[in-house]
């Protein structure tokens, strides 16, 4: 769809739209409607042949469940790479395009993840586009490969460290229910009093796609959540936090400075699998009790459990209690 079409479907201004399309400027709401209102199913794979309205085609097709940091990455991405790749590009473009990148190997996966994901929508019926999964080109490429890192985690005795550190009671429950919870920030942000069962030592959560689930937690997590719940005396129709998302990235932040420490949601995350790991819990409950939808993340996690670690729990299975 050329800019003048664009300009008289949605009444805004050709150097807006001229804007947008070079990816100057993102598109408003009222661009997006006029796009979206203007989008018949038999006529789509023929009129949205531009790469900033089949982008913000997806991106809309993403929203219900959908994270704002989630639709931020795709943005992030989709607006660098479909614009120089197109709609329909070879498989060898896109792994040149991937290969031309000026970044880290994990930058080009980040890359090629978000294209994947938008080749599959844009390839699919539920796109209503005229692209059809046979002629997918992303089924073709190899994605970057990575190196096995191990990914950093902290030890006990580093998120007690963090807990003294800490500011105040509020602080100290955040950091014991991130790691004691295996809580995405997420999740955190929107726990209120009714949330929580003191005597299954569970609380109710919010997942990704918005789907419902419980997270544990333990005597520590416990003991600051009910001071700090004494102290701030929520509504039962609020949160029980006095901050917000930027809040808390701020004040770990701040910890994470004063003490040396990566000081994260996903690093307490992976901490929350680690020290589950090295006390012999095995990886699939762990992915129960921390609300992963595959073994893959859980894996990745704790890939710093050695054979050693191992040892500690093995037992024989003919020797132990072996009747002679």
């Amino acid at each position: 769809m050329s800019v003048s079409e664009l300009a008289a479907l949605s009444k805004l201004s050709k150097s807006y739209i001229s804007q947008v399309k070079n990816g100057k400027r993102n598109p408003s709401e009222k661009l997006i409607q006029a796009i979206l209102h203007d989008c018949k199913p038999s006529k789509q794979g023929k009129d949205i042949t531009d790469a900033v309205t089949a982008i913000e085609l997806f991106l809309k097709s993403r929203r219900d469940g959908t994270s704002a940091g989630t639709i931020d990455y795709y943005r992030k991405y989709l607006s660098k790479s479909i614009p120089i790749i197109g709609l329909q590009p070879s498989p060898n473009k896109i792994s040149s395009y991937l290969s031309s990148l000026n970044c880290t190997v994990g930058g080009k996966h980040a890359y090629y993840r978000a294209i994947s994901v938008f080749f599959h929508w844009l390839y699919s019926q539920k796109s209503g586009l005229e692209f059809y999964k046979q002629n997918n080109p992303i089924d073709l490429v190899e994605p970057p490969k990575r190196a096995k890192l191990l990914l950093p985690c902290l030890s006990k005795k580093q998120v007690l460290f963090l807990l003294e550190k800490a500011m105040s009671v509020r602080d100290k429950a955040i950091i014991s229910l991130f790691t004691e919870s295996g809580l995405r920030l997420s999740e955190l942000l929107h726990i209120k009093k009714g949330n929580i069962c003191w005597e299954t030592h569970t609380i109710k959560v919010l997942g990704k796609g918005n789907k419902e689930g419980l997270a544990p937690f333990g005597e520590l997590a416990e003991r600051y959540l009910r001071e700090w719940l004494d102290e701030y005396q929520p509504k039962e129709t609020d949160t029980i936090w006095d901050v917000g998302f930027w809040g808390i990235k701020s004040m770990l932040q701040d910890l994470g400075e004063r003490t040396g420490l990566q000081c994260n949601p996903h690093t307490f995350r992976r901490t929350f699998a680690g020290l589950l790991r090295k006390e012999g819990i095995d990886s699939l409950t762990i992915q129960h009790l921390g609300r992963w939808e595959s073994l893959e993340m859980v894996q990745r996690y704790t890939r710093s459990f050695s054979f050693q670690d191992s040892m500690k729990f093995y037992k024989s299975p003919l020797s132990n209690n072996l009747l002679l």
